[in-house]
């Protein structure tokens, strides 16, 4: 049975859109990959992603029936929910206000190890083997339509008129 495992870090400074754009690259990826991308990626989020992964791996090492090898975890799944936002009031011109939004994310990062693969030849006696397929078949041609553009027909207004 696989190991899963997740983390998340609450009320992180940036919107859930922004920390969207950073896990988009790491989802599905292996912990190892996951963490140099995160390393070199070029939004401030991306060290706070890496903090909440780093936490999500440690969480699976503490994990009953882990195998010990991080190589073999990889991100399932990671995502940014939105926090709640904090109003504030911005002077402005001729006594009016405007109103700024610092928006907060939640963000959380699941891992999972990787399933053994497990090689098992098929039973030849017993008749389950699978069935060969016929030599020679090929798939059935799509029939052509009649639609589609008079340039595609190789016919104009000229021609139609005339016939």
């Amino acid at each position: 049975m696989a190991v899963e495992a997740h983390a998340t870090a609450k009320y992180i400074r940036t919107s859930a859109q922004k920390a969207g754009l950073v896990l988009d690259l790491i989802r599905g990826r292996d912990v190892n990959h996951a963490l140099a991308t995160l390393r070199f990626a070029r939004k401030g989020v991306a060290r706070d992603i890496e903090k909440v992964l780093r936490s999500a791996i440690a969480n699976a090492q503490t994990k009953d029936g882990f195998g010990g090898d991080v190589d073999r975890l990889f991100v399932t799944a990671c995502f940014a929910n939105q926090g709640p936002s904090q109003k504030r009031i911005r002077p402005a011109p001729m006594g009016r206000a405007f109103r700024v939004v610092k928006r907060t994310a939640h963000l959380t990062v699941r891992v999972a190890e990787k399933p053994t693969k497990v090689s098992a030849q098929p039973a030849v006696e017993g008749g389950d083997a699978p069935r060969p397929k016929r030599a020679g078949a090929k798939p059935k041609a799509k029939p052509q339509s009649k639609g589609g553009t008079r340039a595609a027909r190789g016919t104009t207004k000229k021609k139609e008129a005339k016939a």
